[in-house]
């Protein structure tokens, strides 16, 4: 590991922040060298601190500590990331014998110099005992591997010598502060403190200085590794070999789904009962794929995490699922019915006294034999946090596993740390989304109206699975979509070629590990008189809007099956289907299919628990960024039939609807989110969202 330490981005630093003084600066430049390597810290871990004065309210210099709030990011950390706590009361507290948690949060908030800056750090105290100007904690895969182990103590000091205090496990908060200061104190020449199963203390009198004290001795315990066990560990180098690439990459389209099926769990709704659905994160790389394939690797699965801070991300043991379970949809549910059995029992042993009924029982992490890792969670955000985690774990279990014996933190320890409530606060508390924890697939997603779909099945907290045959105007409308982070894939696809479209569907259950809602809304429109119809074009209609949506159809029947969790589908229809124009033939009629295949649909996929229905859409014209394809096609004959031009044939459609208001994009999106949240139990309907059309009713 290589210091990183760049003067002129110092600088940079100094000049961008120099309202907050070079110190915070500096403490501001080298938490962001710390927080963007993921061998020293992942999503929110570690905590960095630098001392420093300010002015109080009658203009008094005051001694004045900045650590990291509580859940922040060091990778992004900001000044206001870092609250200033008066100093001297927070030392004074180190007189006491003991300090209840609560206690000590109120001090610390007590001490903010704002009282609305987020909380500081749990580990506040243990930085404000310390002497030093700055000071850095990580939890450094290298540390982990050598102190995870039956005598780590033995290996710290083998590595280090005199230049490393090792402490044992020692719950965050107030004795974790006394023990490490007391530690210095008995080795005031060390350059760092390691508290086992936990990570790295360093410390200097200037940004620099501690942080190039982290990266060396993380170094020096990179090399000492490298000496036992060589450059890669053996669980990680591919013997016995995992599935090729290729049939991983199939195999985890198939066994996916299962996966996540198994792990929904039911809830009430307001349709009586339903399922809280969990996103698949799904790593299938060459390393993971033989750490899974490994004889050791379903004994280290069901060991504890490398460092108790990630038990809120991942919980403790992961699940592991031999190949042959994880094709077997029964297999999957009982190995998941045996995980949850298991965590109950760890929460009564280990845990009812901080927690009466146990968090979700269910596992986050999966590793598949040969295959790699799975995490599962309701948030995309999160699955994907616990899957970069899951990955740094396996790399720390399999390096340990190589150097000794792999031994964690045991579950009295961990369910602590699980149920401990300055743990849980670092999660906060979020109101679920409507549609949280569901994968949507949407085609024709280009156009108009889908572009309004996929906006509207974002804001509802779907992941999204964008298709359409168009790549350059798809890359466009995902690059326009407010989409959180990873939350939207796409892939351009043909719905008239079945095996295009089975791709698409394997291609969304690798990326989101399966499929829930369902809208088939590729079109294309035709103008001609019947006498003049060539018969090619009809065709080609009939194909795109009607077989397109039977190929979805099917292909999307074959993932709720293996999923067993119901879902959604919304055929995206027309007020054609009940109004039809004269000239518009072929367009009216593969609508007109297009619902009855849905109709037909919804009596099908009814025992599966499926509902489908339709949404009639008129007069969706998009705007400039995202035109209405149809529209395009359409609009031009429109006009020199009425004496129109683009704004008149608007104006047109908008005021011969009884609401005499224009139809938005995102009309229809929100009616596919009202069908697709399972509000009422409705299946076989047809809604219209076009302002108002008598001649369209649906009869």
């Amino acid at each position: 590991m290589q210091s990183r330490w760049n003067e002129d981005e110092a600088k940079a630093y100094c000049d961008r922040f120099r309202a907050h003084g070079e110190a915070v600066a500096l403490r501001v430049y080298t938490s962001r060298l710390l927080g963007a390597d993921p061998a020293l810290v992942l999503h929110g871990g570690g905590n960095t601190s630098v001392k420093t004065s300010a002015r109080d309210l009658l203009g008094r210099a005051i001694d004045v500590l900045c650590v990291k709030g509580s859940g922040s990011d060091l990778a992004a950390v900001e000044p206001a990331g870092l609250p200033a706590v008066r100093l001297q009361p927070l030392r004074e507290l180190r007189a006491l014998d003991a300090l209840a948690d609560q206690a000590m949060v109120d001090a610390v908030r007590g001490a903010l110099l704002d009282s609305k800056a987020p909380n500081p750090s749990v580990e506040t105290l243990l930085h404000a005992f310390l002497p030093h100007a700055f000071v850095d904690h990580t939890h450094a895969d290298a540390i982990l591997a050598l102190t995870d182990q039956p005598d780590g103590e033995a290996l710290v000091a083998a590595c280090f010598g005199v230049d490393v205090v090792s402490l044992p496990w020692i719950m965050p908060g107030f004795p974790l502060a006394k023990a490490v200061a007391a530690a210095f104190e008995r080795a005031p020449g060390c350059q760092g403190i390691v508290l086992r199963q936990h990570g790295l203390f360093t410390f200097g009198a200037s940004a620099r200085e501690s942080y190039e004290r982290t990266i060396a001795l993380v170094d020096r315990a990179e090399r000492f590794l490298r000496q036992r066990i060589g450059d890669v560990p053996a669980m990680l180098r591919g013997e016995p070999k995992p599935l090729p690439a290729g049939e991983r990459a199939a195999f985890a389209a198939a066994c996916l789904p299962v996966l996540r099926g198994a792990l929904a769990t039911t809830t009430s709704g307001p349709c009586g009962a339903g399922f809280r659905r969990v996103v698949a994160d799904a790593r299938i790389d060459d390393a993971m794929a033989a750490f899974a394939a490994h004889p050791d690797a379903a004994a280290l699965c069901a060991t504890n995490p490398v460092t108790p801070d990630h038990v809120l991300r991942t919980k403790g043991p992961s699940l592991f699922l031999t190949r042959a379970q994880a094709s077997d949809g029964a297999a999957v549910r009982t190995a998941v019915a045996a995980y949850v059995a298991r965590y109950r029992s760890y929460h009564a042993a280990h845990a009812t006294r901080f927690a009466k009924e146990p968090l979700t029982p269910t596992p986050v992490v999966a590793v598949v034999e040969g295959l790699g890792v799975v995490a599962c969670h309701d948030q995309h955000k999160q699955a994907r946090i616990a899957a970069d985690i899951a990955v740094r774990s396996f790399a720390v279990k399999a390096a340990a596993h190589a150097l000794g014996r792999y031994q964690p933190l045991g579950d009295a320890e961990l369910a602590e740390m699980e149920y401990w409530p300055l743990e849980l606060a670092k999660l906060g508390a979020q109101k679920p989304l409507p549609l949280q924890g569901q994968v949507a697939l949407v085609t024709g997603a280009a156009g108009a109206i889908g572009g309004g779909i996929v906006e509207a099945l974002l804001a509802a907290g779907a992941c999204v699975f964008a298709t359409d045959r168009d790549g350059e105007r798809l890359d466009a409308a995902v690059a326009r979509a407010a989409a959180p982070a990873g939350s939207l894939a796409a892939a351009t696809a043909d719905v008239t070629d079945p095996t295009a479209v089975a791709a698409l569907f394997a291609a969304c259950c690798r990326v989101f590990g399966g499929v829930d809602i369902v809208v088939p809304n590729a079109g294309i429109a035709h103008v001609s008189k019947l006498a003049d119809m060539d018969p090619a074009r009809f065709a080609k209609v009939l194909e795109v809007n009607a077989t397109g949506t039977m190929l979805v159809l099917q292909a999307a029947a074959a993932v709720f099956a293996a999923q067993r969790t119901g879902g959604s589908v919304v055929v995206q229809a027309s007020k054609n289907v009940f109004a039809p124009g004269a000239g518009f033939g072929a367009y009216s009629a593969s609508k007109a299919a297009a619902l009855q295949l849905a109709r037909i649909a919804a009596l099908e996929f009814a025992p599966l628990g499926v509902t489908v229905n339709a949404v009639n859409a008129d007069a969706v014209f998009g705007d400039e960024a995202q035109p209405s394809q149809l529209w395009q096609e359409v609009g031009p004959d429109r006009m020199r039939a009425r004496g129109l031009d683009a704004e008149g044939l608007k104006a047109f459609y908008r005021e011969r609807s009884l609401l005499k208001v224009p139809v938005l994009p995102r009309h229809v999106g929100e009616a596919v989110v009202f069908f697709a949240s399972g509000r009422t139990p409705t299946t076989g309907a047809v809604l219209p969202v076009d302002g108002g059309l008598p001649e369209a009713f649906p009869r």
